[in-house]
């Protein structure tokens, strides 16, 4: 059985077909049906229903975007920063806040996303999520308040999408994905925001590509933040942190 599933996925262009068919054995619900949602190219974090992230297993429904390994860093500057106060923006399933929350302790922790689907994700996470756009979608009783501004907000450009492997273009809603035309229209929003939600020395740290850093960098000093760049090579993250 274990050879069949490995060979289907093998088949089907999966890079760790074993690892997969091992996750996939391991499920204990229909394996012919998982094994098919997954050679037809839905995300394997899609058909298990979660995804590990920062030592967490984060639930994860159908269309719902799927977090990457890179944004692990985000996390982990985050935890080094320190902070009782934290938001989640462009939270999808929830997985930067938990992981936040789970490195700090006791933290107070909002989260929003413009997709529904991800907010009742999120909820399932046991993150109080709420659905809108942006800062729009925080309780005024924030504003000011903030010491960690995690967002991990879309940055691909528009014309990029359809080169993006089918698993995501196809299985992850664009809403998650297309940040304009050159990546950095949500960057712009939401570090023209920032400042009025941060605390005094509270920080943004926003996900970004080494491509498009320098643009990030120049949103965030526009929006009246001190930035610093933190960047992995191995895990191909890029961190533009910015400081009240």
């Amino acid at each position: 059985m274990t050879a069949d599933v490995v060979a289907r996925l093998r088949a089907a262009g999966c890079v760790f077909a074993e690892e997969e068919a091992a996750l996939l054995l391991a499920d204990g619900r229909d394996l012919d049906g998982l094994v098919a949602r997954r050679v037809a190219g839905e995300p394997l974090e899609q058909v298990l229903g979660w995804v590990g992230f920062c030592g967490l297993r984060v639930l994860l429904d159908p269309g719902v975007f799927v977090p990457r390994q890179r944004t692990a860093l985000l996390v982990e500057q985050a935890v080094a920063l320190g902070g009782r106060v934290v938001v989640d923006l462009c939270c999808g399933a929830g997985a930067v806040g938990l992981a936040v929350a789970a490195g700090l302790g006791d933290v107070e922790l909002v989260a929003a996303d413009l997709d529904p689907a991800a907010v009742a994700c999120a909820r399932r996470n046991g993150v109080g999520a709420v659905v809108g756009d942006l800062y729009d979608a925080l309780p005024s009783g924030l504003r000011g308040r903030v010491d960690l501004l995690c967002v991990n907000a879309p940055y691909v450009p528009t014309d990029a999408i359809d080169a993006m492997p089918p698993e995501a273009r196809d299985h992850e809603p664009a809403v998650a994905l297309d940040g304009g035309p050159d990546g950095l229209d949500l960057h712009r929003r939401v570090a023209a925001g920032a400042r009025d939600w941060l605390a005094p020395g509270g920080s943004l740290l926003l996900e970004t590509s080494r491509r498009q850093v320098d643009g990030t960098v120049a949103a965030v000093e526009g929006g009246g933040l001190r930035a610093r760049v933190v960047a992995d090579d191995d895990r191909g993250a890029v961190v533009v942190v910015g400081t009240r």
